[in-house]
């Protein structure tokens, strides 16, 4: 997986709620687990802008409530820094979720913007985003 440019700040715990904002059929998510994360020994996992996530549904069409997918996160709260210097926080925590390990996503578009961080490291996730900030 490629390094971020950015210091992303740990904006996401486990159990955090969050928006799928693509059209896959799920509308609300709850992370589950961090895949490829690290953390220290007796430390809660969390995640950051563009990790790789395990998610639950927990809204959404009534055959997909409760399946366990994987997810990126595209957008988070908790503001983070880039190296340029500016700091970058959205409105949302929202998430993608994914059908494969390759990263190929389950929807065909999302809705709302996605970071830049996201496009530089999943670049099939960007093909399908309305734009990117």
């Amino acid at each position: 997986m490629k390094a971020l440019p950015a210091r992303a700040t740990r904006g996401l715990n486990i159990g955090s709620v969050c928006v799928a904002s693509d059209n896959s059929g799920a509308r609300l998510v709850r992370i589950v687990g961090v895949k490829k994360g690290k953390s220290g020994k007796g430390t809660q996992q969390y995640a950051k802008m563009a990790d790789f996530v395990k998610v639950s549904v927990r809204a959404g069409k009534p055959d997909m409530k409760g399946q366990v997918f994987d997810a990126i996160i595209i957008r988070q709260r908790k503001s983070y820094k880039r190296n340029t210097g500016e700091r970058v926080m959205f409105e949302d925590n929202a998430v993608c979720l994914l059908k494969d390990e390759k990263g190929n996503p389950k929807g065909t578009f999302i809705k709302g913007p996605i970071s830049k961080e996201v496009f530089e490291r999943w670049k099939a996730v960007a093909k399908i985003a309305q734009f990117v900030l």
